[in-house]
């Protein structure tokens, strides 16, 4: 009788650890994501950089740039090789 009187007291303590483990993994997880992405932001923007209109829309240029000629040669060996 002793087991069942303990069973509501179990079950909370199991809840409580259960949210509690939750709140870490979204602690830990949830900061990651967000630093990438502003991050990666950041470095497109040229933010941060320079105060020189000119630079920092030349770096802005030459960064979204490199990345349309890289993937344009993955495209371009994908379809030479891979086909």
């Amino acid at each position: 009788m002793s087991g069942r009187d303990n069973r509501p007291e179990d079950d909370r303590r199991r809840q409580d650890e259960a949210e509690s483990a939750l709140r870490r993994v979204h602690q830990d997880s949830a900061p990651i994501l967000d630093s990438a992405m502003q991050r990666g932001a950041d470095f497109f923007a040229a933010r941060g950089e320079s105060t020189d209109p000119a630079e920092i829309w030349g770096k802005r240029v030459g960064r979204i740039l490199s990345v349309a000629v890289g993937i344009g040669c993955l495209i371009y060996l994908y379809f030479t090789y891979m086909r």
